[in-house]
């Protein structure tokens, strides 16, 4: 589920989107699959992480929608092993300006470095292999509830915070990270359940 081609670090993803997407005005779903490649399972979680979690993005009604449609297509189909991923012309078509993206990309820049400096090799079994399988579920149920993300306050930034932290710790191959990333996960989910107006 993971490509030799794939990002070594979250800096490395900014700036592929970055440049990949350049001398466009608006950025599609398909320009950001084709830009972090969309046989690799880290990076689309991680860039669906990144982007709800960036200010002028996250914040605009159904982009954590969008975004939890795509992890669940793209996921769900990686997870049962296909070799092409099939993304309706819909939802492949929806764009956003590039402008837009540079701007939430810029000021992620800054946290990213950071958390690159602190992600390493550590207990490969959890994100290697089946547990590796185990992580992009996890993901899938964390993509499956943004919806409800929407109207709980706040509660799609924890669903961005858990994607951003399962995609870099598929990546950076960093197993402490994805126990973080479980307990972001585990966090959301009882801050949704506790504040749903029904």
């Amino acid at each position: 589920m993971n490509s030799p081609d794939d990002p070594a670090s979250l800096a490395e993803l900014l700036d592929r989107l970055r440049t990949e997407t350049e001398g466009t005005a608006h950025v599609s779903v398909g320009n950001v699959l084709n830009a972090v490649g969309e046989r690799s399972f880290g990076p689309v979680a991680l860039v669906a992480g990144v982007i709800t979690l960036a200010p002028l993005i996250g914040d605009i009604p159904g982009v954590p929608t969008l975004l939890g449609l795509l992890v669940l297509l793209t996921l769900g189909q990686l997870i049962f092993q296909r070799h092409s991923i099939w993304i309706p012309a819909k939802l492949a078509c929806r764009n956003i300006e590039r402008k837009k993206l540079v701007k939430g990309l810029d000021w992620m820049e800054k946290p990213a470095r950071f958390l690159d400096c602190w992600t390493k090799h550590r207990m490969p079994w959890l994100v290697t292999g089946p547990g590796q399988y185990i992580m992009a579920t996890l993901c899938v149920l964390v993509a499956a509830a943004m919806p409800l993300m929407e109207i709980v306050p706040f509660s799609a930034n924890g669903g961005g915070l858990a994607l951003t932290a399962f995609g870099l710790a598929i990546i950076a191959r960093d197993g402490l990270l994805a126990l973080l990333a479980v307990v972001s996960t585990g966090a959301t989910a009882w801050l949704i359940l506790t504040n749903l107006p029904w």
